[in-house]
């Protein structure tokens, strides 16, 4: 089955279609966040303030990009375990984004959230870093950079290899996965 193209900034309309499972192939900017921006960004919405970046449509990568060796655009830019977020992605989700790119499955609170909102989980290679760089074309350090490499970057990519783990519907291809295997033993 061939990948599914897209393009950000994601509509929900977009995410709808997408079911778990499918193979997506992403393009366009993304940004990374992880623990400490993710505390960040929350706390601005808790108290009524502005973001940094606008969310709306927008996707968020779980990564803490390495540096960039003389000549790349970045070093390795692998996912971290999502869960690590599950607090912090219902606010995150209500603030716009259409999708969250990481690894490992995720908590009921943001099934429930990627329903209500109509936003989707997507899944990336653990440990393949290096190749997920070579998809990234540009990026560029857009809020708090006193975080170090757990600053906002906004990251130009092309054809990003991503998996739908969990659709709007709340479908999870972890627990699709588990069943397959074990209806057939």
């Amino acid at each position: 089955m061939e990948a599914t193209k897209l393009k950000t900034p994601l509509t929900r309309e977009q995410t709808a279609k997408l079911e778990a499972g499918q193979s997506c192939l992403l393009s366009g900017t993304i940004y990374t966040a992880r623990d400490a921006a993710h505390k960040r960004l929350v706390e601005l919405l808790d108290n009524g303030q502005s973001l940094p970046v606008d969310l709306a449509g927008q996707v968020i990568y779980y990564v803490g990009p390495c540096p960039a060796p003389p000549g790349k655009v970045i070093g390795s830019a692998g996912p971290t375990t999502s869960m690590r977020m599950d607090s912090y992605t219902p606010a995150i989700l209500k603030a716009g984004v259409r999708a969250v790119i990481g690894k490992g499955d995720r908590g009921p609170e943001v099934v429930e959230a990627l329903k209500e909102q109509g936003a989707v989980y997507l899944g990336a290679i653990g440990g393949a870093g290096a190749l997920i760089a070579r998809h990234i074309r540009k990026a560029e350090v857009v809020a708090f950079p006193d975080l170090g490499p757990e600053a906002i970057h906004r990251l130009e990519v092309e054809d990003l290899p991503v998996i739908v783990l969990i659709d709007s519907a709340g479908n999870n291809f972890y627990r699709i996965g588990r069943n397959n295997f074990t209806s057939r033993q």
